[in-house]
């Protein structure tokens, strides 16, 4: 199993000067961390005007960021809004090319489509018509990263001339494809177009195993007919984490925090907002009271605590190997959220690496070799079923005509060739 951080960016209020600052540099020193402790993969959220919940709405250039202080964790588009109102599909070929490049190949390439709408709205996307915008453009987004030139399209949700989209992806033909999934139609979407699924609903192991089944069982049908260029067969889970050698103390540090992040979740889609002035951290203290304090003292009865990646490493333990065995790939860990402070992160990070991670490192590579052995057959017919976008001979490439005819432009072409 491999493992992962999450980053929303969340900042309740109330804002004082220097908070966001603060905000993003300490998520960056989290990163760097995380590299160094042996975390394979960063994932970074796309949201827009969604006050306290996430102001991570510049991913490209966070990750960038990250790329340049670390050396081996991959960083990934947890997702990347890729209809084209949020972001022009050359737009976002031309950015995830460029951090790949200078990442080394750490990209990974998630998508997804918004669902508040406070974003929907904004960008005058209808929501009825946003998961086939979605889907369109990502498509055509792999296509530019591998063709030269990318032949152009015209579509429902955008059309384009013929160009050659720039740079091209150090990852060969293209970074992997990942999806946001929230429930099991999502899950059969991303398998049915072979796309790794993220899922960022906070699942039990037994619906957890649900997911598993149903994705691996597309993968290996003929209904997986890929989106890209390659077939990403993983899924991965959010999990809430806080981890503490005295269970208590880790309740008490991660618990609410947790719970704000689910709260403000289903707020933003659930509630009416008025930008610029919310105050949703107070209305979820004020519903809460102290139902931490009850928690606290029902796991200490109990002499353990089954609360889903918060508590002690054996806690964790318990949490972790529940999701390997229904057949989830990397479990994402979900640290930075609500008021969580930096030093609280930063040693739940350490005591993690410490005592969890070396159990499920001991054996990765044997698993993921037999697991790519086992479905190596379903990915090459899956492949084969795909339609793939032809490049064009050379002499089909429309000349793009200039904008300004230069006197005798032509002439001096031909003099230059003849004295050559």
């Amino acid at each position: 199993m491999r493992f992962g951080v999450f980053y929303e960016l969340q900042l309740p209020r109330p804002w004082n000067p220097g908070d966001e600052h603060r905000l993003f540099k300490e998520a960056l020193d989290q990163i760097v961390l995380a590299d160094q402790l042996g975390f394979d993969y960063a994932w970074e959220v796309e949201h827009h005007f969604l006050d306290e919940y996430s102001h991570a709405s510049a991913p490209e250039v966070f990750l960038a960021a990250a790329a340049s202080k670390t050396e081996r964790i991959r960083l990934g588009h947890g997702i990347r809004q890729v209809i084209p109102n949020y972001n022009h599909p050359a737009r976002t070929a031309e950015g995830l090319a460029t951090l790949d490049l200078l990442s080394d190949g750490r990209v990974e390439f998630g998508i997804g489509e918004g669902a508040t709408r406070l974003e929907l709205g904004a960008f005058g996307i209808p929501a009825k018509r946003k998961r086939a915008m979605a889907l369109e453009a990502a498509e055509q987004i792999c296509n530019m990263m591998v063709l030269t030139p990318y032949p152009g399209y015209e579509g429902e949700g955008f059309s384009m001339p013929c160009r050659n989209v720039l740079p091209k992806p150090l990852q060969d033909p293209h970074p992997k494809l990942w999806m946001a999934c929230t429930n099991r139609d999502t899950i059969k979407v991303a398998a049915q177009h072979g796309i790794g699924a993220l899922a960022f609903s906070f699942i039990d192991p037994e619906e957890a195993l649900h997911w598993s089944k149903i994705y691996y069982d597309i993968i290996k049908s003929e209904e997986c007919v890929p989106l890209g260029w390659n077939v990403n067969a993983n899924i991965a889970i959010v999990s809430a984490f806080s981890m503490h050698e005295d269970r208590s103390e880790a309740i008490r540090r991660g618990q609410d925090n947790f719970e704000f992040f689910r709260y403000s979740q289903q707020r933003l889609v659930a509630h009416d907002f008025v930008p610029g002035y919310s105050d949703m951290w107070s209305d979820f203290r004020e519903k809460r009271g102290d139902a931490s304090d009850k928690l606290i003292q029902a796991a200490l009865e109990r002499g353990e605590y089954d609360g889903a990646g918060i508590g002690t490493p054996d806690d964790m333990l318990r949490h972790l190997k529940s999701f390997q065995d229904c057949g989830v790939d990397q479990v994402i860990m979900l640290q930075q959220a609500g008021k969580n402070s930096h030093q609280n992160i930063c040693e739940s990070l350490e005591l993690f690496a410490e005592t969890v991670m070396p159990e499920f490192a001991k054996d990765v590579e044997a698993r993921e070799a037999k697991k790519a052995a086992e479905l190596a057959p379903y990915i090459e017919a899956a492949l084969a079923r795909k339609a793939y976008m032809q490049p064009l001979a050379e002499e089909d490439v429309p000349v793009v005509r200039a904008s300004v005819k230069v006197a005798g432009a032509d002439n001096r072409r031909a003099s230059a060739g003849a004295a050559d």
